[in-house]
């Protein structure tokens, strides 16, 4: 599974030319890029094929490679971002 992430610190978000190819292949206009699920094929697809142009300000986009059957979340610190491994916590 591919899994789209921000490696540094600002947060997560796509440039309007990595949003409009977004639209296209999608068709999900007006979808705002913070809503777009990470692993969404449409949005790995648009990382993948503008790479530095998809990054949006003060982002820095990469791909992460997770197997299939592992529960995830996108887990951060000042917008930059790693993929976790989904545990059980009690406090």
């Amino acid at each position: 599974m591919k899994i789209v992430i921000n490696r540094c610190h600002g947060g997560f978000s796509l440039s309007d030319k990595a949003l409009a190819l977004y639209y296209k292949l999608s068709g999900n206009e007006g979808m705002y890029d913070r809503d777009i699920p990470r692993d969404d094929l449409h949005l790995v697809k648009v990382v993948e094929t503008l790479a530095k142009e998809a990054n949006g300000r003060y982002a820095a986009l990469t791909i992460v490679d997770i197997p299939d059957d592992i529960e995830w979340q996108i887990e951060e610190y000042d917008g930059m971002e790693w993929v976790a491994e989904v545990h059980r916590i009690w406090q």
